[in-house]
C-alpha cells in the first residue's frame, strides 16, 4: 500500500508535548485529518486530552477531521484560546 509524509504543526501547549515545532508522520494514502490525529496521538499519548478541542487547518487554510490529506501536506494542530 502507498505511504505519504505528512508534517504535522503544533502551536502553544500542543508543541510542548510534541517537544517540537513539528514532526513528520507516514500515513497510508487516502489518510484524513482524524487519520493523522489518531497516528499522532499513537506517538505522543500526552496529545490525547485535547482530543475534541482542537482546531485543524491543513496548508494554511481551516479544515475539518474528514478533510483528505496529500502527499506533502502540512496540518496544524490549533490548541483551544481563551482571552479576556
Amino acid at each position: 500500500m502507498a505511504s505519504m509524509q505528512i508534517k504535522l504543526l503544533a502551536f502553544g501547549p500542543l508543541r510542548e508535548h510534541l517537544a517540537a515545532d513539528s514532526v513528520s508522520l507516514e500515513l497510508p494514502a487516502g489518510a484524513s485529518v482524524a487519520d493523522l490525529l489518531e497516528a499522532a496521538e499513537a506517538q505522543y499519548p500526552a496529545l490525547l486530552p485535547f482530543r475534541g478541542r482542537v482546531a485543524f487547518a491543513r496548508n494554511a487554510t481551516w479544515c475539518s477531521a474528514a478533510t483528505l490529506l496529500a502527499p506533502g501536506d502540512e496540518v496544524a494542530l490549533i490548541p483551544p484560546v481563551s482571552g479576556g
